[in-house]
C-alpha cells in the first residue's frame, strides 16, 4: 500500500472501545476515528496483470471462504451487542460503525489486495460521503474507511441480504424504497431529517446501482436532495480498480491493487433548488477527471 508525494502509508483505523464511559447513548456529537499512518513497502508496480488459472482460481475460493466464516463471527458478536442496545438508536449505529471498521478492515487483509489511500486529510469531516460503485469490495471498503457517526442509504430489499442485510437494520441505517417515486421521497426527507437531528454523516452510492465493466454510471439526484436538505458538504470517495478485484456477477477475487482517493469536501451551503442537475452534473465531471480511462463513461 503506498501513498502519493514520496511516503507510502497505509490507514489503520484505530476502533474505540464500545464501553467508552466519555459515550453516551443519547450523545449527539459525531465521534471521529484516530488514524494511524505507517509506511510500508511500496509495491514494485501498479500494473496488473489477471490470472484465470486453476491455482488462481482455487487460492479465490478459500478467500472467500474465509471472508464468508469471519464475517459469520463478527457479524453474531456485534449482533447481540446491538440487541442489548435496542433502546439506543444513536449507539446502535456508532456500534454498525465499528463493526464495519473491524470486518471491512479484516475482510480486505484476507482478499490480500494492495491498497493505496490518498487524502485521509478529508476522511473525518462531517459530510455526505459518496463512492463509485463497481464491485462488492466497495461495500467493504465503505464499511471500513466511513467515520463513527455514519449511516447508510440502501434499498429496502437489503435486509434480505444473508448476514450483512440484518445487522444493517440492527445497526439503524437507512432503507428507502426505490420502486415507489413518491414513498422514495418521503423516505428521503426522513433520513435527511435523521441526520441533522442526530448530527450524523451519510454513505451513499450515486449511481443507484453497481457498474458491470467498471465503467462510471450516470448519477442520480438524491445525494443532491440531501444536501440541500442537510446542508453538509460533499466528500467524494474515488475507488479505482476494485472492478479487477471482484467483478460483478463473479466468485473469482483477484489481487488487483485498489486505489481509495478522498477528494477535498465540496461546500453546499449556497446550492439552490433550481440547479439539481448543474450539481449532478458538476460531481459526475469531477468523478470522470479522477478516474482512470478504463473506468470513465464511454461517452
Amino acid at each position: 500500500m503506498d501513498n502519493t508525494g514520496g511516503g507510502s502509508f497505509m490507514r489503520n483505523r484505530r476502533l474505540e472501545s464500545f464501553l467508552d464511559t466519555n459515550s453516551t447513548p443519547n450523545g449527539k456529537q459525531t465521534p471521529k476515528i484516530l488514524v494511524r499512518e505507517e509506511v510500508v513497502k511500496s509495491p514494485k508496480s501498479d500494473v496488473y496483470v489477471e490470472d484465470d488459472g486453476w491455482i488462481s482460481a482455487l487460492i479465490s475460493c478459500v478467500r472467500i471462504v474465509v471472508c464468508f466464516l469471519s464475517m459469520m463471527v463478527t457479524t453474531f458478536i456485534w449482533s447481540l451487542i446491538l440487541l442489548l442496545l435496542l433502546p439506543w438508536p444513536y449507539e446502535r449505529i456508532r456500534q454498525g460503525n465499528i463493526y464495519g471498521h473491524v470486518t471491512g478492515r479484516m475482510l480486505m487483509w484476507i482478499l490480500g489486495n494492495p491498497i493505496r489511500i490518498e487524502g485521509p486529510e478529508f476522511s473525518n469531516e462531517r459530510a455526505i460521503y459518496v463512492c463509485n460503485h463497481a464491485s462488492p469490495i466497495d461495500i467493504f471498503l465503505m464499511m471500513w474507511l466511513t467515520p463513527t457517526g455514519t449511516v447508510g442509504i440502501a434499498k429496502k430489499e437489503i435486509i434480505w441480504y444473508p448476514l450483512f442485510g440484518q445487522l444493517y437494520v440492527l445497526a439503524n441505517h437507512l432503507r428507502i424504497d426505490r420502486s415507489n417515486p413518491t414513498a422514495a421521497i418521503q423516505s428521503m426527507k426522513e433520513v435527511a431529517h435523521a441526520v441533522v437531528k442526530n448530527n450524523l454523516s451519510l454513505i451513499i452510492f450515486p449511481e443507484g446501482t453497481r457498474s458491470k465493466n467498471g465503467r462510471l454510471l450516470p448519477f442520480k439526484k438524491g445525494f443532491v436532495h440531501l444536501a440541500l436538505q442537510t446542508r453538509l458538504p460533499i466528500v467524494p470517495m474515488v475507488f479505482t480498480g476494485t472492478h479487477h478485484a471482484w467483478r460483478k456477477g463473479g466468485l473469482h477475487v483477484r489481487p488487483a491493487p485498489i486505489t481509495v482517493k478522498y477528494l477535498r469536501p465540496i461546500k453546499t451551503d449556497d446550492w439552490t433548488d433550481d440547479k439539481v442537475n448543474d450539481y449532478v452534473r458538476l460531481l459526475h465531471d469531477i468523478y470522470v477527471e479522477n478516474l482512470p480511462e478504463a473506468q470513465r463513461p464511454l461517452h
